[in-house]
């Protein structure tokens, strides 16, 4: 099998890393930028409402069917099989339509169940629930027009349209963001208008990924058409995904509405807040996520073992050193971190040690996104729905009583665990099958990288204990980020040699 030309180029690899980093990176840090003026426009509580339509929105994932991860997936492969060009967009014309009747329910049902959740769920003290109600109301009509929109982002990054999808996603997320300071500021600083505003960017926003997607999906001689028989080909793998989203859910997301249920709004918004930041390696996995999955399904798909193990490898070590030296620094420095984010020392003294505990989990989960690319590109979905079947007969039933005895620390130190019980578990046995006799090279992949940052990091911990001014705070975070990254660079082997590569090219000719 012949693949296109600068499939296998690093140039191209670098470009769509870059481009995906500039997209999500905007993305993640203007929202990151943004909330601390929410919470001052709008107060703690609607703070709180925000970060309950984000469990909202993640629980009903499970509703995907899988469609998001399969249209990455297959048009990657059919990428490489150009003569397939009709059969691509008619499995588009068909997933897309099964799509949008599931974003169509999931509105109506969050519409109709409004005034039970903002009776009986959502535990707001200062405000009214005639609000609480509209504020549902409005996540309903949202939900449908952000519900497609992983759909035709899958395709798109199949494509590998990288450049263009970031490119669009700079600009949505600016004026989401932006827009809704904005309109909270000059408008109403009302948590209905800021849902509004999402409502009419989130529209604008879908439009132009569907017309992206279908302009850029080969030509063919005909219309795209509706043919049930080519889910037949993708329905196991899509069964697959869905049970994963399902008992991911369960695993990721218990956490958050055990913490709404038995806790007020104020202090599921500073769990919120907390879990906003711990995230923050996952936006940056993510990353690397959307530029490796396509490349590694193509490359599973010719069957190139010696070159699948290669990328596997360096792929291992880029998440390693990417995510190790900032994970580092916002959980020992948690207090530091959002005090000097929020500007509000009381808000940083009660997120804090949620901070630390879920970063530390966050930081293990990116980690562990190679070997879950490597069993999706494999088409290996039986092995993490087991893994999370006995996560789940395990952990779960701890989850109630530590919440219950150790308030939302405990719901916060369920993550962790289970990331852990994941990387000394699964990632041996994902090896034994796909990788056989590479599982210590995975485990030096981030080990190596892990000592390097922790031996930076803890050290600075010790050195500076008490940060006043926000410059200086400002100063030694920076610098320690600086320092454990560039340890983990030349901890990581393949990624250091790249490094001494790029910079030998950059040296005047006189040298």
């Amino acid at each position: 099998m012949k693949f296109p030309l600068d499939f296998r180029s690093p140039s191209g690899f670098k470009l769509e890393l870059v481009a995906s980093f500039a997209g999500t990176g905007w993305s993640g840090m203007v929202q990151l930028a943004c909330i601390p003026a929410y919470i001052k426009l709008m107060g703690i509580e609607s703070y709180g409402l925000i970060g309950f339509y984000l469990v909202l929105q993640a629980a009903l994932q499970v509703l995907d069917l899988g469609f998001s991860p399969t249209m990455n997936r297959e048009m990657a492969r059919y990428s490489v099989l150009p003569h397939k060009a009709a059969e691509a967009r008619d499995l588009v014309r068909t997933l897309e339509i099964g799509y949008w009747l599931i974003g169509l329910s999931i509105g109506a049902g969050i519409l109709a169940a409004a005034p039970w959740l903002a009776m009986h769920w959502i535990k707001a003290s200062a405000m009214p629930v005639r609000n609480v109600t509209q504020a549902v109301l409005l996540m309903g009509v949202l939900a449908v027009f952000q519900w497609p929109v992983s759909f035709y982002q899958g395709g798109l990054m199949g494509l590998r349209q990288q450049v263009l999808l970031n490119a669009l996603k700079v600009g949505a997320s600016t004026l989401n963001n932006v827009g809704g300071v904005l309109i909270l500021w000059c408008v109403s600083p009302t948590i209905q208008a800021f849902l509004i505003w999402q409502v009419g960017i989130s529209a604008l926003l879908v439009t132009a990924l569907a017309i992206l997607l279908w302009r850029r999906l080969p030509s063919s001689d005909r219309n795209a058409r509706v043919d049930l028989i080519l889910t037949q080909n993708v329905r196991r793998f899509a069964a697959g995904m869905t049970g994963i989203a399902a008992l991911s859910l369960i695993l990721t997301q218990a956490d958050k509405l055990l913490v709404s249920k038995l806790f007020s709004l104020r202090i599921f918004g500073y769990y919120a807040l907390a879990w906003s930041v711990a995230s923050g390696p996952l936006i940056l996995a993510g990353c690397v996520f959307n530029v490796v999955f396509p490349r590694m399904s193509a490359l599973v798909s010719a069957g190139d073992k010696n070159t699948i193990s290669q990328f596997y490898h360096v792929s291992s070590q880029l998440m390693a050193v990417l995510i190790l030296p900032i994970a580092a620094v916002l959980s020992l420095f948690s207090f530091e971190v959002l005090r000097l984010w929020t500007g509000n020392s009381d808000t940083a003294a009660s997120a804090a040690p949620l901070l630390s505990v879920l970063m530390v989990g966050s930081a293990i989960n990116a980690l562990l996104y190679l070997p879950y690319i490597l069993q999706l590109a494999f088409g290996w979905t039986k092995l993490p729905l087991l893994a999370s079947l006995i996560s789940i007969s395990i952990l779960v039933p701890l989850m109630f009583p530590m919440t219950k005895h150790f308030g939302p620390v405990g719901a916060a130190l369920i993550w962790p665990i289970l990331n852990v019980l994941n990387m000394l578990i699964t990632v041996p046995i994902m090896h034994r099958r796909l990788l056989p006799r590479e599982t210590w090279r995975y485990y030096s992949d981030i080990g190596l990288p892990l000592l390097s940052t922790m031996a930076t990091v803890a050290m600075g911990r010790l050195v500076f204990t008490k940060l006043e001014s926000r410059l200086a705070t400002l100063s030694v975070l920076a610098g320690l980020w600086l320092a454990s990254f560039a340890g983990a660079v030349v901890a990581a082997p393949q990624i250091r040699a790249g490094a001494l590569r790029h910079f030998s090219k950059l040296r005047p000719s006189y040298v």
